[in-house]
């Protein structure tokens, strides 16, 4: 037993590093979508997840149907990845060697491509699909932060082009998110860090508290998932909004307020399209391979 946790606590380590790494680069990249106004509050923030927090579903779903109305992704691709989800839903556990090389396949689709066209597709796509997605019940403890003069930002593994396009539209502060290396403009096709995902939120939310001058005990955090536990015990005062089961409990216990903004008593364990981790990285890839395809071919 004494080896097998020694095995785990070196893996442990070796997790703790990439989160480190993820979380640096995400608070690097953080660029504020519009210069704040005069904060009567500046050592506050509230930090939001994006997918089934401040968006009914996972963004990068809604990035891949955007992409295949403009034909760059097959309706059967995206019925295939909206069975990946449901899967993933249904286990509830997400696999490190699976969201490891989902990672790989996702980047290699970006290398050679122009930073700028990613950003107008992200733009047009949220326009189009994303935008009456977003939970109002959400926004608006988000636009409360906003009148009180503090920062608002949100903390996703989407990619930071993305999450900036959300930020934006929304008129929140900016946003962390996962951060692909570019050189001149261009991707290369490596990460910067690893996914903003689970630890890896509450390093990049460290670190920006660090540039910013927050006080993390005087700020809040809002998530659905289990999974950014680490992201809501960083902070003061940790939200759950729409949870999951384990959440719930988790917040029940603790006492942590709880929001639910789904219609209906009864919310069913499997939603198309579902939360992020490993199946919302799966679309990633699908949508990944469309692309490109379409560049080779194009």
């Amino acid at each position: 037993m004494r080896q097998i946790w020694r095995r785990g606590l070196f893996w442990q380590r070796g997790r703790h590093e990439d989160h480190v790494s993820a979380g640096e680069a995400a608070a690097a990249a953080a660029a504020a979508a519009t210069p704040p106004p005069p904060s009567p509050d500046p050592a506050a923030a509230a930090f939001f997840d994006v997918d089934n927090t401040m968006m009914r579903g996972a963004s990068i779903y809604y990035f891949a149907r955007g992409l295949a109305a403009r034909r760059l992704f097959t309706l059967r691709d995206l019925a295939t990845f909206a069975w990946g989800q449901a899967a993933f839903r249904l286990r509830g556990t997400e696999n490190s060697e699976h969201i490891g090389s989902a990672k790989e396949a996702a980047l290699a689709f970006v290398a050679g491509q122009h930073v700028a066209g990613i950003v107008k597709l992200s733009e047009e796509i949220y326009d189009e699909v994303m935008a009456d997605r977003i939970w109002h019940g959400t926004r608006t403890l988000a636009l409360g932060h906003l009148d009180a003069g503090q920062q608002v930002w949100l903390v996703t593994a989407t990619p930071v082009e993305v999450a900036r396009t959300i930020a934006h539209r929304l008129g929140l502060t900016g946003a962390l998110g996962t951060v692909a290396e570019t050189r001149d403009g261009v991707y290369t096709g490596r990460l910067v860090g690893n996914l903003l995902h689970g630890p890896a939120k509450a390093e990049a939310v460290r670190a920006l508290a660090q540039r910013e001058g927050l006080d993390l005990a005087r700020c809040a955090a809002y998530s659905d998932s289990v999974n950014d536990l680490p992201l809501l015990t960083a902070v003061g005062y940790p939200h759950a909004v729409n949870p999951d089961a384990e959440l719930r409990e988790h917040a029940r216990r603790n006492g942590w307020p709880i929001h639910d903004f789904r219609t209906g008593r009864k919310v069913t364990m499997v939603a198309l399209p579902a939360a992020a981790g490993a199946g919302a990285l799966a679309g990633g890839v699908a949508a990944g391979i469309a692309l490109r395809r379409h560049y080779r071919t194009g």
